[in-house]
């Protein structure tokens, strides 16, 4: 459960930090990166969501998920960007952290317009599995 402060009704930094520690939600249309980045950070002692549309990711995330998620960009009937804007849209990017997870070399400016409060890394495939981890490790830091 998520604790408030009586005086503030703010959520401490350590009751977010305790929400972002070792969960992650994949969000990827290609089942091999699904599975590589799963075996990848279970090995690490993170538990692991694998989803594989924008659509499943904002169900995840109405039924309270909470930590990291790694975003692909392009994915057939609601891409990335879309999917972020949605979740900006319906609140749900309280106790979340969102990175790019993507193919796509460099950052479309139009669509990342207004997003970039959203998103804290942009990482590019193919991915160094250590920098990755390292990455994610910093975001369950913060």
């Amino acid at each position: 459960m998520t604790k408030y402060s009586i005086e503030t009704g703010e959520r401490s930094m350590q009751n977010r930090r305790d929400m972002m520690e070792k969960r992650i939600m994949v969000v990827d249309d290609d089942p091999d990166i699904l599975i590589t980045i799963r075996k990848i950070f279970e090995r690490e002692g993170y538990e692991v969501f694998t989803v594989d549309s924008g659509m499943d990711c904002i169900k995840e995330l109405e039924r309270g998920f909470t930590g990291i998620i790694l975003m692909d960009i392009m994915m057939p009937f609601m891409d990335g960007w879309d999917t972020i804007e949605e979740i900006s849209k319906r609140g749900l990017s309280n106790n979340v952290i969102i990175s790019i997870l993507t193919a796509k070399g460099t950052p479309d400016r139009e669509k990342i317009r207004g997003l970039e409060s959203h998103i804290y890394d942009y990482i590019t495939k193919p991915f160094d599995v250590k920098k990755l981890i390292n990455n994610v490790g910093q975001m369950v830091a913060m």
